[in-house]
């Protein structure tokens, strides 16, 4: 269900940079769960699942980077 109107009266910030600042700071956090996950996957041998893990870390902080250069140009 999508709200329809500009929440960002509420928040302070206007929803499409809400959205941005969101998706880097779950990209960030996703990477830091997929390097856990990974140690997990070593830790009992299953280096496919290890490194599936990694490939998923590395795409996180793909979107992260991508992200943050998306916030630098909007917030020069």
């Amino acid at each position: 269900m999508a709200i329809e109107q500009e929440t960002g009266q509420v928040t302070g910030t206007k929803d499409k940079d809400y959205n941005l600042l969101w998706f880097a700071e779950n990209c960030l956090s996703n990477a830091l769960r997929m390097e856990v996950y990974s140690q997990d996957a070593e830790r009992t041998g299953d280096s496919e699942l290890a490194e599936f893990f990694k490939r998923a870390q590395g795409e996180s902080r793909k979107g992260a980077e991508q992200a943050k250069a998306l916030l630098a140009a909007r917030l020069a």
